[in-house]
């Protein structure tokens, strides 16, 4: 029974007690809330419902909690049910309810935790979404992590999600590229405004090479060359960057398209039509004051040009038009004013803003030693992804970007990340997950496998993934107390993926694999799981080994939301 499982029995024992006593059911909250007391002495699970309900049915908070723990008591798969405190319901689960999770777990395999919350929701999930002047910093490589958990993340309750990358290809930032990469063939330092690092004149040398007579064509003609050139280079690599960090995209969207197809244009004179500009000192601005935003935006600047958040409005305009109900953007830490501006622009537009939301990242320092690194030899002074990856590997990089909430600022000891020790979180995980894998193989070794697993009761369905056969094992032989403790946390998982859906909040993922491993090594430490010497391999080891089973299943599950491997061997 997980903790949905239990919130479900008792939203309906609570609602046949309150209208057995003709109390008002409506009173009811639509979700009860199951907890995991911090004290195991108080039982499995604990529930506030009593409270919650008592002084709207006009009854004792008390009297209430002892109506539902005589009631649940009664119901299947409940062991106990005590009234605490005020009107605290402390719950037990009975063994073989508990061990329903396990066989869950291994019936669902790599589904399990997964839900339709989501299910019919097109989501356009737009990250990254770096300038194509430059190799991606570590800003854009939290993104690339955060976004691609959050995606898998999505996905696993049933959303339709399209991973997108805004590609800036419009505006001043890539003039500054481009004449960088004409100073740098050119043998000349950067422009002033420009761009420096040992890349632009790997760069501009690729354009020579692919264009010799690039430096001699006429200057207007040239700079198209080089940008042209350029801009598709550094993207290549930036793509090829991203594959290589286990990141890709759906969709790869220009941001030039919408000002080539009069998109817009079009989206600003909608806008002026509906009276949602308006005309002051030579510019059209936005009134998306009007819409809950701090202040209005220019869109038409008084030269003619538009404005960025003209663009802005096209592409949220444009993403609608695809059919997405839900836009999200991930941005960095100096995009605050986005939140308002676009969600004013989805109101201008006569759109519902919460169509719109934004995540704001904060910064990634990187620490050695105790002392910041502040310089990447081919970048200049930024730090990119692949400096990153070059220093702690991939797994390491997505864990360490993934397992804090993306509004506080992190610090990555670069010393720590690359160790092999248990201080290290993602080696942590992983090496439970490795543990697991060695003792499949040692079961295996021992004749556990499928040809073995008649005597013991066990069925093969999932022997030839798992290396055991786990199917049919007594479950209800797990009383042991390291025992429970593993099996509610890996009864957890559901609970934990819908709320890091729910909230966009993928380090609720990386926080549990923790969790579950701590739990999983102190169940190691104290619970024989085979056979020693002459024992004879019995009911109890095959439960056991289900357990095994089903814990590695559940980290292999969180740690491939993450993007993050789960080793065999280590």
């Amino acid at each position: 029974m997980t903790p949905a499982d239990l919130a479900e029995l008792l939203h309906g024992t609570a609602a046949r007690v309150l209208a057995e006593r003709d109390l008002d059911v409506s009173v009811l909250p639509e979700t009860l809330t199951v907890e995991r007391p911090r004290n195991p002495e108080h039982g499995d699970y604990a529930t506030n419902v009593a409270m919650q309900v008592a002084k709207k049915a006009g009854v004792n908070p008390r009297e209430l909690a002892g109506w539902l723990a005589e009631a649940l008591t009664a119901a299947d798969g409940i062991e106990s049910a005590e009234v605490a405190g005020p009107g605290f319901l402390n719950i037990r689960l009975a063994a073989d309810a508990q061990g329903a999770i396990v066989a869950q777990v291994l019936t669902e395999g790599a589904a399990y935790g997964n839900s339709d919350a989501l299910a019919g929701t097109r989501i356009n999930l737009e990250f990254v979404s770096a300038n194509p002047t430059g190799p991606i910093h570590l800003g854009g490589t939290r993104w690339a992590a955060v976004g691609d958990a959050l995606g898998r993340i999505l996905t696993t309750q049933g959303g339709d999600v399209t991973r997108e990358y805004y590609f800036n290809d419009h505006g001043a930032q890539i003039d500054r590229f481009t004449r960088s990469l004409i100073a740098a063939a050119q043998g000349q330092p950067a422009p002033e405004d420009g761009y420096a690092g040992a890349y632009i004149a790997d760069i501009a040398q690729a354009v020579l090479q692919q264009r010799p007579d690039a430096l001699a064509l006429p200057e207007e003609e040239r700079h198209e060359v080089f940008r042209s050139i350029g801009v598709e280079l550094m993207f290549a690599h930036i793509k090829r960057t991203l594959h290589e960090f286990g990141v890709d995209f759906d969709v790869y969207f220009h941001e030039n398209s919408l000002f080539e197809s009069g998109a817009v244009e079009k989206a600003v004179e909608t806008l002026k039509t509906s009276g949602s500009l308006y005309h002051q000192d030579g510019a059209w601005w936005l009134k998306s004051t009007d819409f809950g935003d701090d202040k209005d935006r220019v869109v038409i600047k008084s030269d003619g040009n538009a404005a960025y958040i003209a663009g802005d409005i096209a592409y949220f305009q444009d993403k609608r038009s695809r059919g997405f109900d839900l836009c999200i953007y991930m941005l960095g830490a100096d995009h605050h004013g986005y939140i308002g501006r676009l969600k004013a622009a989805a109101a201008a537009f006569g759109d519902d803003p919460d169509t719109v939301e934004v995540m704001i990242g904060q910064m990634v320092n990187l620490v050695r030693g105790g002392v910041a690194v502040k310089m990447s030899k081919r970048a200049g002074t930024v730090i990119t992804l692949d400096d990153l990856v070059e220093a702690i590997g991939v797994d390491a990089a997505r864990y360490a970007l993934v397992r804090s909430s993306v509004d506080q600022s992190i610090d990555i000891d670069l010393e720590l990340w690359a160790s092999t020790t248990n201080e290290n979180p993602v080696y942590y995980v992983q090496y439970a997950h490795a543990r697991l894998s060695s003792i499949a193989r040692g079961a295996a070794e021992l004749g556990l496998g499928a040809e073995n697993t008649a005597e013991l009761g066990l069925g093969a369905e999932n022997t030839a993934e798992l290396g055991l056969g786990a199917e049919n094992a007594d479950l209800a032989l797990l009383t042991h107390e390291r025992e429970g403790d593993l099996i509610r946390t890996i009864g957890e998982y559901p609970r934990v993926l819908a709320k890091a859906a729910e909230l966009r909040e993928p380090h609720r993922v990386a926080r549990y694999l923790e969790e579950l491993a701590g739990t999983y090594h102190r169940f190691y430490d104290s619970c024989r799981i085979l056979p020693q010497g002459d024992e004879e391999p019995g009911p109890l080891h095959a439960a056991r080994l289900a357990l095994c089973a089903a814990t590695r299943q559940v980290l292999a599950n969180g740690l491939g939301l993450l993007g993050v491997s789960a080793p065999e061997r280590m």
